[in-house]
């Protein structure tokens, strides 16, 4: 019998096993994650440039999560990267949050300062009708932020928690003092009992945890879903930004349709990558901190938000067929295309990629994502495209890229007592609760149930 179980080794889990082990250096913890090792997470891509479709995506499972090879951009606050602070209180969010920050400051060789949060570049995007939710940012990069969680996973096993690779969890059932899982791993099926389970599956876990909820009858609100692309150019067309805030995001209300759509998760000198989530190629982007693996790139997502009215409860299905389709088009890969071949009806070609000023950076397939993006959702790309342009000249050239799609899903959001308890000792954290949508407040998750758990023990 355990006393804590946590399915999924991302960052929400890692730090809620952490701060249990801190509370109760004796408890007896294990980690379920569906990945490998950190140290074995490869991604074939790198060979080639190319996704070759892996059953298990090293790009989003394994230890660490999604958030391993990610930029590694802590957001040192509340304004954006999810909800936290609306759930906890300002105070009480940013108390975790820095605790975050403090814990990777401990496990870090090299950790790097803050980029501070710049009135100027407010009123500039103001002045143009733009939002740019600024806050300090603390940028790890790929290659420190890979090293930390190292660092960290090796204090874990150091001291004691279990920690599980290859493994999927089944199914759950409710037993007299906790829970029994039925998990598979690496072939094996075997049952584990534990006093308290915490569910840190992430984005990719949506499925699993509406399963669950179904079964154990938790209330799900749906949440919105975003659609976008992801975009590549010179990475000096936003010089002005990155090197005083490091990453802008930025809001615009668009003009036809007035609709929200956002640019965030901005990566200096970076690389365009791609993600399979369960057969589904989605596109993403990361950079790394060292000076010599940077690129003459920038890339950035830019996301549509959509909001489902009546009935209607399966946005993630809706965003994910799209996501399919973008991929059936693309013969199973990513669909790139140019803005000016956007803006002219033309789809593009690889002659007209190869004489691209920008080149790319991710080996995608030349085409048209207008046969497969919504008209709503890509007319609001454009108008945004056109709108950041004023601010950062150059970001509307016809050399741009565009890679499609990149979508995030927040439609899983179960209802909680207050703790992020979804049932009596089952806990649900991260960016599978549908509450968060980055690594700091993940982590800040993990951290405030550990302490919960612990608190309700020493209480009684």
């Amino acid at each position: 019998m355990y006393n804590i179980a946590i399915i999924g080794g991302g960052i929400g889990g890692i730090m809620a096993a952490y701060k249990a082990k801190q509370n109760s250096p004796d408890a007896k913890i294990i980690i379920i994650e569906k990945g490998t090792e950190l140290e074995k997470r490869h991604c074939p891509a790198n060979k080639n440039n190319k996704c070759v479709h892996c059953k298990i995506c090293s790009i989003t499972s394994g230890y660490a999560g999604a958030g391993a090879f990610s930029d590694g951009k802590f957001n040192i606050g509340t304004a954006y990267g999810g909800s936290l602070g609306e759930e906890l209180g300002e105070d009480m969010a940013m108390d975790y949050i820095n605790g975050v920050d403090n814990i990777l400051r401990n496990f870090s060789d090299d950790y790097p300062e803050l980029y501070l949060s710049n009135e100027d570049l407010k009123l500039k995007c103001l002045q143009n009708n733009l939002r740019l939710l600024d806050m300090n940012v603390r940028h790890l990069g790929t290659d420190k932020n890979f090293a930390t969680m190292k660092n960290l996973i090796c204090w874990l096993k150091d001291a004691g928690v279990e920690l599980l690779t290859l493994s999927d969890c089944n199914d759950i059932t409710k037993t007299k003092n906790g829970y029994a899982l039925n998990i598979t791993e690496k072939g094996q099926e075997k049952t584990i009992e534990t006093e308290k389970l915490i569910i840190a599956t992430g984005r990719s876990g949506a499925d699993f945890v509406k399963t669950i909820c179904e079964k154990f009858g938790i209330q799900i609100n749906a949440n919105s879903v975003d659609i976008g692309v992801r975009v590549e150019m010179k990475d000096s067309i936003w010089r002005e930004f990155s090197s005083k805030i490091y990453e802008p995001k930025i809001l615009y209300r668009t003009k036809t349709f007035e609709d929200r759509t956002r640019m965030f998760c901005f990566n200096q000198g970076g690389l365009v990558s791609a993600e399979n989530n369960h057969g589904v190629i989605t596109a993403n982007g990361h950079s790394y901190a060292e000076a010599h693996k940077k690129t003459e790139n920038c890339n950035f997502a830019i996301l549509s938000s959509i909001h489902f009215a009546g009935d209607f409860n399966k946005p993630t299905e809706y965003a994910s067929n799209i996501a399919k389709n973008m991929n059936f088009a693309a013969e199973g890969n990513i669909m790139v295309q140019r803005f000016g071949d956007l803006i002219r009806g033309r789809r593009t070609n690889e002659h007209r990629l190869l004489a691209n000023t920008v080149t790319p950076t991710l080996k995608a397939f030349a085409g048209d994502l207008s046969i497969v993006m919504p008209y709503r959702a890509l007319t609001n790309i454009i108008e945004t495209i056109y709108a950041l342009d004023k601010v950062a000249p150059g970001c509307a050239n016809d050399d741009t890229l565009l890679y499609g799609c990149e979508n995030k899903y927040y439609s899983i959001r179960p209802v909680h007592n207050g703790h992020f308890e979804i049932a009596n000792g089952m806990y649900l954290i991260g960016d599978g609760s549908g509450i968060t949508r980055g690594l700091s407040q993940s982590g800040a998750m993990g951290l405030y149930v550990a302490d919960h758990i612990y608190g309700k023990i020493n209480n009684n």
